[in-house]
This record gives C-alpha cells, structure tokens and sequence, in this order.
C-alpha cells in the first residue's frame, strides 16, 4: 500500500466518525474532568526465580462494559476513552511479588515494566503481583492494583506464542480502513474469532495428557489501550487465558510499517526463548504481516528449539503463498517445520499427528469451528463491527 492510498483510507475512516465524535464530544469531557486515576496491572510472565511485570497509571477511563447491543456510538466513545484517558507520567510506584519489592518508574505515557528477581522461588502456574502508587500520593485513599504472573508449571511440555490480529481475532489488518474500523467501532462482543481458535489454543494448552497446562503467550502490535478488549474477548470466546504482549499506542504512517511489527514481536519472543532455555515453543501466525519472516528468523537463532511455525493463510495471494512456501523450505532446513494452513483444524490434525494434542481433541476443535460458523446451534455468531 503506497502513502497516497493509505492517507485515502484515512480521509474515508475519519470522515466516517466525525458525527459521532462531534455528538460524543461533551460527554467525552465531562467522563475526563477530575477522575481519579488507577493502576493497570497486567499479565506478566516469569519463572521460578524472576519475572517480568508490565502495566500503566492512568485516569480512570469510564469505559462501559461491553455488551451485544452496543451502539457504534459508545463503541466510539469507548475508544475514544481507551485512547485519551490521561496517563500519569513519571510516578513512582513500589511493585510487590514474590517475597520481593522493587520500586519502579512510569515513562511520559503512564507505563511502567520491569524485572523482579524473586526471594521466594514460584513453581506456578499463576502467581498475584502488586503495585502502589507511591508519588504522587493520592489524597483520599492509596491507589493500588494487582495482576498476574504466569510461571509454567512442571508439567509443561512445550510454549505456544501466538500472535492476535488475524491469527486469534478476524481483525482484517491487510486493510487499514477495515481494521481500523473494527478497533474503534466494535467491542469484545462484536469482534469475531477464527473458527476453531479457542477448541485448538485449549488443545494445545492441555496438551497429549490432558494435564499439561502448556503456557500461551500473546504477542502482538496492538496497542496497550485495547488490552481490556482483548482479555475480554479471550474471555468470552474461551480462548485460554496467557499473558499479553502489546506495544504503545502510536497511529504515525512510521508506526504501521512491517519494521516496528517485526522488531516489536521479534523482541518479545527473543525474551521467551531465553527466559525458558529448557523450553521447546510452538510459534502461530498468518500471512498478512511478516510472522512467517520473523518465526524464520528465530529457528534460525534458536536451533531445535522451535516445534513447528503454524501459518493461517489469510492472504490468498499467490505471490504470498510462493514467498511463504520458500520460507517453509528453509526453516525445514534448519531443523523445523513451517504450515501454511487454509483453517485452524488442518494445524490442529498436524499438532495430533506429532503428539503435541491428544487425538480426541480434533473433535472438539471441529465443532468449535462448526459452532464460529454458525453451522449448528450451541454459539450465536457475533454481529461484524
């Protein structure tokens, strides 16, 4: 896509909510005057002696709960809110887990990350971790918040990273105006899942034994503000829950090259493979951005490591099928193997054939799919943003 067709999507997609911001405009402002802010703790991942935090402080948001009959206008607003809530720049916040306090900082836009080396070794599976604002102090009450970390149980076997946008969640990214207006005017309801995705993840997760408990870990460039549509989404769809890895919210033309997607994801499984060196990983993903490039790119650094690189084709060009079928001829070579799969039931039956996922679960991930496409009656298919 060259720079004058996607400023032509962007004329189109603002021109498209320009009415609905003007109408949400003062009730936008009202929902920001004087809020008090909060801690945003999410997921993080570790192991048995350190782990890694992630979250923010902002100004609470006021964002509605989502529910089936939402209108495009408070999904509008939702966003809008998502998007404008005022970040706490440069607190500093005392984070506590595991027999551990560690003081750490937020950046100009309220985030703060960082390691915690643990005093008291965790084995897992999910592990509380706390944070308090320590200044600026609040007036009335402490603000506090707490989140997750996940430390792969013994009986893991292997690591799945998935990516989200197109690979978990139809979100149409080959389109900038059709995945634009499914972020800003859908919600975790409306939003649709690739058929099959949440039987497959629970497969994978459960492993051959059924007890695996396999960790699921989300890596992608969606931004940090839309984190509780994506949770609440793999909530609702009963995808299995794991730590999200996203990224900073930036909608600059830079921002949406393949670049900052490949150094952003490439990074965050990089840290994976080295934080669990006894680990074997499944890598998924699709044709529409470069997750066959960078996957490559990891079976090459981390030999024997990767399982297998599974690739929903949501491309359907022949020129990306040809590339991808080259990259499949290399990582094979390199020790590992690359499908490209037309639906999540053809990598499900490849996961079976190896072992990784009890046979009995193909029928399951079928149904699921049977289900996503409305062809029997046990799930009522969301509506399209």
């Amino acid at each position: 896509m060259d720079i004058g067709e996607l400023k032509s999507q962007i004329g189109a997609l603002r021109g498209e909510i320009e009415d609905g911001l003007r109408l949400a405009a003062g009730r936008i402002l009202e929902a920001f005057d004087d809020d008090p802010f909060e801690i945003l703790a999410y997921r993080g991942y570790g192991n048995a002696m350190r782990a890694r935090v992630y979250g923010r402080v902002i100004e609470k948001p006021n964002v509605s709960a989502a529910t089936e009959g939402d209108s495009t206008l408070r999904n509008l607003l939702n966003t809008y809110r998502r998007a404008e809530s005022d970040p706490l720049a440069f607190a500093s916040l005392k984070t506590q887990y595991a027999g551990s306090t560690v003081d750490c900082r937020t950046d100009n836009e309220g985030f703060f990350s960082g390691w915690i080396e643990n005093a008291e070794p965790k084995k897992g599976e999910w592990e509380k971790y706390d944070v308090e604002l320590v200044s600026p102090a609040a007036e009335a009450s402490k603000v506090t918040g707490n989140g997750e970390i996940l430390v792969p149980p013994s009986t893991a076997r292997f690591c799945v990273v998935s990516d989200i946008d197109d690979t978990v969640i139809q979100s149409r990214v080959t389109s900038f105006l059709q995945a634009a207006r499914t972020v800003m005017l859908g919600n975790a309801r409306t939003r649709l899942p690739f058929p099959g995705v949440a039987g497959f993840y629970q497969a994978l997760r459960a492993g051959v034994s059924g007890e695996e408990k396999n960790p699921i870990f989300y890596v992608s460039s969606s931004p940090w503000n839309i984190y509780d549509v994506i949770s609440d989404f793999m909530d609702i769809q009963k995808i299995p829950k794991g730590p999200l890895v996203l990224r900073d919210w930036d909608i600059s033309v830079s921002a949406l090259g393949s670049s900052r997607h490949s150094e952003h994801k490439g990074a965050a499984i990089r840290n994976l493979m080295k934080l669990y060196p006894e680990m074997r990983f499944i890598l998924i993903g699709d044709t529409s951005q470069r997750d066959p490039e960078i996957y490559r790119e990891i079976v090459g650094e981390f030999p024997e490591r990767v399982m297998a690189v599974y690739i929903r084709d949501v491309n359907r060009s022949a020129e990306r099928k040809s590339s991808v079928e080259k990259l499949a001829k290399e990582v094979l070579e390199a020790g590992s193997t690359l499908v490209l799969a037309d639906d999540t039931l053809a990598a499900a039956r490849h996961a079976a054939a190896q072992g990784w996922i009890h046979d009995g679960s193909l029928e399951v991930v079928t149904e699921e799919k049977r289900a996503d496409e409305g062809s029997n009656d046990s799930k009522v298919p969301a509506a399209p943003a």
